[in-house]
C-alpha cells in the first residue's frame, strides 16, 4: 500500500463499506504542477500519465475492481452499477449507486464537495459531486430518490472542499438556493455588494436534513487553504484531481 497519507471518513460506517479520499502528493507518475497523484483526465494532464495513477491506484491499495469513473457535468442524473456493468464505459452523471460487492464508485473534485452515502446495514452506498450547480440542481436529491434504503437509515459524509471563508461567490449562486429555500441564506456571508461567502457543507446538511438524513458526518474541511489537496480556486486551469471512492467488501 502506498505509504504517504490518505484521509478516510470519520463516520460510522459498517465495516463491509469501505472509503478513502486520495491526496495529491501520494507517490505517482504526475509533474508539476499536478504532482504528484492526479486522477483527473480533464486537468490538462497527458491522458497518459493520468492513467497511468490511475492504474497505480488500484494496485496500491488492493481494489477490488477498477473503479467506475464519471464523466461529471455538475448536473443531478444518477448512474446505477451492479457487478455486471462496464467499468471501461464512463457515464454522464454526477452520482452514483451500487448494492453490489466489488464495485467501487469514484468521485473526482477539486474544489466541489464529494459526497458520501450508506445504507446502515452495508447493503448499498453511493457517492456524489457536489458543488453549488449541482445541489442547487437537486443532486442531492435525485441521488437519494434512486436508493432502496430510507433516508432515516443512512449515514452521509461530506469529504474535502473549499470551505466557507474562501469560496466567495455573487449573487446568482445565492439566489440558486434561497429561491426554493428561504432559510438558505444562512449558508451565505455577505462580503462586498454583490459578494458572498458560501458555505457548501451547510447548504447540503440542510438539503440531507429536509430529505429526512439525520446521521451527517464529515465536513470542516477547506481545499483551497490545505496543501493536500487539489484546488482549482487556487491553482488555476491547470490543477488536478483527486479521488472519493467506496465500496462494499465481499463478505
Amino acid at each position: 500500500m502506498i505509504g504517504h497519507p490518505l484521509l478516510r471518513p470519520d463516520w460510522p460506517a459498517p465495516a463491509a463499506v469501505c472509503a478513502f479520499v486520495t491526496t495529491r502528493d501520494m507517490p505517482g507518475n504526475s509533474q508539476p504542477p499536478y504532482d504528484a497523484f492526479n486522477l483527473g483526465l480533464r486537468s490538462g494532464e497527458d491522458e497518459a500519465v493520468v492513467r497511468a495513477n490511475r492504474d497505480l491506484l488500484i494496485r496500491a491499495f488492493g481494489l477490488p475492481a477498477m473503479p467506475y469513473w464519471l464523466r461529471q457535468v455538475h448536473g443531478n442524473d444518477v448512474a446505477v452499477f451492479d457487478a455486471g456493468s462496464d467499468a471501461a464505459e464512463e457515464r454522464t452523471a454526477d452520482a452514483a449507486i451500487t448494492r453490489s460487492a466489488g464495485v467501487v464508485l469514484a468521485i473526482l473534485t477539486a474544489d466541489c464537495m464529494p459526497v458520501l452515502l450508506c445504507a446502515a446495514d452495508g447493503s448499498e452506498i453511493a457517492a456524489l459531486h457536489a458543488g453549488w450547480r449541482g445541489l442547487s440542481g437537486g443532486v442531492v436529491e435525485s441521488c437519494i430518490g434512486r436508493m432502496r434504503t430510507r433516508p432515516a437509515n443512512l449515514l452521509a459524509w461530506l469529504g474535502p472542499a473549499i470551505g466557507a471563508a474562501s469560496y466567495e461567490v455573487g449573487d446568482e449562486v445565492r439566489e440558486a438556493f434561497v429561491a426554493s429555500d428561504r432559510d438558505a441564506g444562512v449558508a451565505f456571508t455577505a462580503r462586498r455588494p454583490g459578494h458572498w461567502l458560501c458555505d457548501l457543507y451547510t447548504l447540503a446538511r440542510r438539503r440531507l436534513a429536509a430529505l429526512g438524513v439525520v446521521a451527517v458526518h464529515g465536513g470542516g474541511f477547506d481545499v483551497f487553504t490545505d496543501a493536500r489537496f487539489y484546488s482549482y480556486r487556487r491553482d488555476g486551469a491547470r490543477s488536478g484531481r483527486f479521488a472519493t471512492l467506496i465500496h462494499i467488501a465481499a463478505p
